[in-house]
């Protein structure tokens, strides 16, 4: 589902679950990647997809089948990995190979750095075309990681940006062919790679305070 491989002193977090929509399983397991990493010595990281997908979101299918109260806790637990993301104490690279959707949208955004396949893929935040609302937690990211404007127009509209918009908006780092994407995320990755893990944790919290 979630594999980890290391490329020299980066650890390369490869999302294999088709779609890589967030349910139970996969929240837990991505979890599980981020001990052994943190576990290890320093080293960057990056996380990719396979395919057509970065990430869909959430997976909405799962989630009708569950109860209130177990959504609920599962929302949560969605909201402390992104912030577990945005304060890790590792510089991170998503290498958006494909569709970057809602809920994993915002798991791009809590990287450093955004690679983005530059010629099929959007990065989209469509929670207002599938009537659900962000929460607070989720609203307060966006707004730390966009530019005021994009934010506004990803939010409100739910437009699909392309490559070439996403690096215009501030969204993507870097636009670059299918396959290039993982490798010039990892050499990017690796220019940071010998960072202090404690101090970069640091800070970022001191960064995102209240995100």
């Amino acid at each position: 589902m979630i594999d980890l491989t290391y490329e020299g002193n980066v650890a390369v977090v490869t999302m294999r679950a088709g779609e890589n929509r967030l349910n139970r399983e996969f929240v837990d397991r991505f979890n599980e990647v981020l001990d052994e990493v943190e576990s290890g010595p320093p080293a960057a990281m990056v996380t990719t997809g396979e395919g057509k997908y970065y990430s869909n979101g959430l997976d909405l299918e799962w989630l009708s089948r569950d109860n209130t109260e177990d959504m609920r806790q599962f929302v949560i637990d969605v909201e402390k990995l992104l912030a577990r993301l945005l304060r890790f104490g590792r510089v991170t690279v998503a290498a958006m190979n494909g569709h970057t959707f809602a809920a994993g949208a915002m798991i791009a955004l809590t990287h450093d750095f955004r690679v983005m396949r530059e010629d099929r893929g959007w990065f989209c935040l469509p929670e207002v075309d599938i009537g659900i609302p962000f929460s607070d937690g989720m609203d307060s990211l966006i707004r730390h990681k966009l530019p005021q404007p994009t934010a506004h127009i990803a939010m409100v509209t739910g437009h699909r940006f392309t490559a070439a918009e996403a690096l215009d908006s501030h969204i993507a780092n870097l636009a670059v062919a299918a396959d290039q994407v993982v490798p010039r995320a990892v050499a990017l990755a690796a220019e940071y790679a010998e960072k202090s893990p404690s101090i970069l944790s640091d800070i970022k919290s001191r960064m995102y305070a209240g995100t």
